[in-house]
């Protein structure tokens, strides 16, 4: 069989760009959302919904957010499915991504506009609906462009290179959306809104250009030139089944879940630890600092991009992931102490949340880049070993677990605001930080499980047989 072309550089950088846009989404969403429906009492924000308690430990966001990824049980495997098996013109993935842009954006946009100006039943229904329209359209465009990174990359080196490219851009979107804060204070002050309106604002600017940046891969890559666009004939149920009877897959996916619950507590919390740990008497200065602190992360992050692609030749993937995910436990560790004593007594609040963002830098630098690259590899071994190519539903249900592990952290950390989210009363923002670190050390010891030497030996051997 001949091998397809390799996938040019500027068409690289497009496909890339298109994870800069759901990328913007996702991070707006998970900085904004919670502290937008359960402000602290010193935000300026009035309550959409009720701030009420469920059984002593869930309140009402916490219960649609998991409803959410019920949700995703069903779309993530259906598209996935439908993806794999799509006989359309211009490819497997390519329409998906085209039809599931703008929605994706429109409802990310629409949770942030609840109908009634007070706590209403109403807003608890409309952020419901809106959520599971958002995910849904969301699963439409990201499950089908993870399957594109096996596909566009023809060997290990081009799927790293490739993730590399996108890791970037995930980081890029987390700058964009951490612009939120800073921009709903300064349209709330130039358009004189109300501080909610502020918020609702910049949600919309950052959506419209979200959506931008997720058309360019629809419309620049043609897929049948650069994939081998096959059609895959296994049945749903057998597809999922297939893919987690996968024993490499399954230690990965465990791992990931726990990182990304990890990640989303400290994105979620980051507002929280700004203005009630740091500066809970400077409001502004707590929300301005977002952004700087989030461009600070990626800009010393890409610094270690070359180190990463380096070292991951050299010294195989496995181990700097697990590497990195133990060091993330020990960063997590340091929320418990931020604007306390001992830490007040040699170094300023400003210069503590610096440090934390500096020192989160370093292994989200490793696992923003190897973690796609490795599922790419256990995807192509895959295909190349059964003959059966269901590259989107490897990637669909890393995708839900992904959801899953978000869901949860946004699920915990707003359970730990019952033990208190205002300053003076901060216990829960502080137990945020206990938890990261359980869950990233947790996450490094489970990847130890994955074989990686053996599965990139046997997929050598079976490309070059493929394409003999």
């Amino acid at each position: 069989m001949q091998k397809k072309p390799s996938l040019p550089a500027l068409l690289q950088l497009t496909y890339a760009l298109g994870q800069l846009g759901w990328s913007t989404l996702v991070n707006v969403i998970g900085i904004q959302l919670i502290y937008f429906y359960i402000p602290p009492e010193n935000a300026g924000i009035a309550y959409f919904i009720t701030q009420a308690t469920f059984w002593g430990i869930f309140n009402a966001v916490s219960l649609i957010a998991a409803s959410g990824r019920l949700w995703d049980a069903v779309t993530d495997p259906l598209i996935a499915h439908f993806s794999d098996h799509s006989r359309h013109r211009k490819g497997r993935r390519i329409p998906f991504l085209l039809y599931g842009s703008l929605p994706a954006a429109l409802f990310c946009a629409l949770m942030f506009f609840p109908p009634v100006p007070q706590v209403s039943f109403w807003n608890l229904l409309w952020l419901l609906v809106t959520q599971t329209l958002f995910y849904l359209f969301l699963t439409v465009y990201v499950t089908p462009y993870f399957a594109l990174l096996a596909e566009l990359g023809h060997s290990a080196r081009e799927r790293l290179n490739l993730s590399t490219w996108i890791s970037i851009t995930y980081a890029l979107g987390i700058i964009v959306a951490a612009q939120a804060p800073a921009l709903a204070g300064r349209l709330q002050e130039v358009l004189n809104l109300s501080p909610a309106g502020g918020f609702q604002a910049a949600v919309v600017v950052l959506a419209v250009v979200a959506f931008v940046f997720m058309l360019l891969p629809p419309l620049t890559i043609e897929e049948g030139k650069y994939c081998e666009v096959v059609p895959s004939e296994v049945p749903m149920l057998e597809a999922v089944k297939r893919t987690f009877r996968n024993r490499n897959f399954l230690f990965y996916v465990i791992a990931d879940f726990a990182y990304f619950a990890a990640l989303s507590i400290i994105m979620t919390g980051l507002l929280y630890y700004t203005t009630v740990l740091l500066f809970p008497e400077n409001q502004t200065k707590g929300k301005e600092l977002i952004g700087v602190l989030l461009a600070l992360m990626v800009v010393v992050s890409f610094l270690f991009y070359p180190v990463v692609n380096l070292l991951a030749r050299r010294l195989g993937k496995k181990v700097l992931v697990v590497f990195a995910l133990i060091f993330y436990g020990f960063d997590f560790a340091g929320v418990w102490f931020l604007g306390k004593s001992p830490l007040n007594d040699f170094l300023s609040r400003e210069m503590q949340a610096y440090l934390l963002i500096i020192l989160a830098s370093i292994p989200i630098s490793f696992l923003g880049i190897l973690p796609n690259a490795i599922l790419a590899d256990i995807a192509e071994h895959d295909a190349l070993k059964s003959g059966v190519r269901q590259e989107g539903m490897y990637f669909a249900a890393r995708t839900f677990m992904q959801k899953m592990g978000q869901t949860f952290g946004i699920l915990v950390f707003a359970m730990l605001t019952i033990l208190g989210k205002d300053p003076g009363n901060d216990l829960g923002i502080r137990l945020s930080g206990v938890v990261g670190f359980l869950l990233s050390v947790g996450a490094g010891f489970v990847f130890t499980l994955y074989r990686e030497k053996e599965l990139l030996e046997e997929t050598a051997k079976l490309e070059k047989a493929h394409y003999a």
